[in-house]
């Protein structure tokens, strides 16, 4: 499971990249051509790019779930004991999982029902389902991912698992 946990926080990292490196090239191209007369600037650059953006938001909050650097408060666990600070790691996941599982289904309702009646202004062609869809695509990488930290967490509650770096938090050197 470790290796299709890899191999698919590699797919969203690339495609993060990518979306990166198209919303700059986009957002260069549309300033470049306010200021000089031969580059276009097009009028669809910059519903694009906050397409773009809401993408990359979005899917990379599963990257963080994944490498256990989503936001979480840890204030008090010095001062509780561990098996709590366990139990408390295992009711987050499932909080997190259900949070998940609602963006997934009623995010890809709402892109089905809504997006496809309405289109982007500058593109007149194209619907705004592609605006909604990366709800429920975040959704499921999260629950993708939070599914096998729930695993983790509860062979560790059981003492079938040692506690290591990247389940007890955010690893301080990741090379991405």
């Amino acid at each position: 499971m470790k290796r299709f946990y890899d191999i698919l926080y590699q797919i969203i990292m690339v495609v993060c990249k990518l979306l990166l490196i198209a919303d700059i090239a986009i957002t260069s191209m549309a300033v470049a051509g306010r200021y000089i007369s031969f580059i276009p600037d097009p009028v669809w650059s910059e519903e694009i790019v906050l397409t773009c953006m809401i993408y990359m938001a979005l899917i990379s909050a599963a990257l963080a779930v994944h490498r256990g650097c989503h936001i979480r408060m840890t204030a008090l666990d010095a001062y509780l004991p561990k098996a709590v600070v366990r139990l408390l790691d295992v009711f987050g996941d499932v909080i997190v999982l259900i949070f998940a599982m609602i963006m997934a289904v009623v995010g890809m309702q709402y892109a089905l029902n809504v997006g496809k009646n309405s289109m982007y202004t500058s593109l007149s062609w194209l619907s705004k389902f592609w605006l909604y869809v990366p709800v429920p695509i975040a959704g499921a990488a999260i629950v993708l991912f939070q599914a096998g930290a729930l695993y983790r967490h509860v062979r560790i509650l059981l003492g079938k698992e040692e506690v290591s770096s990247e389940i007890s938090g955010c690893p301080e050197n990741v090379d991405d």
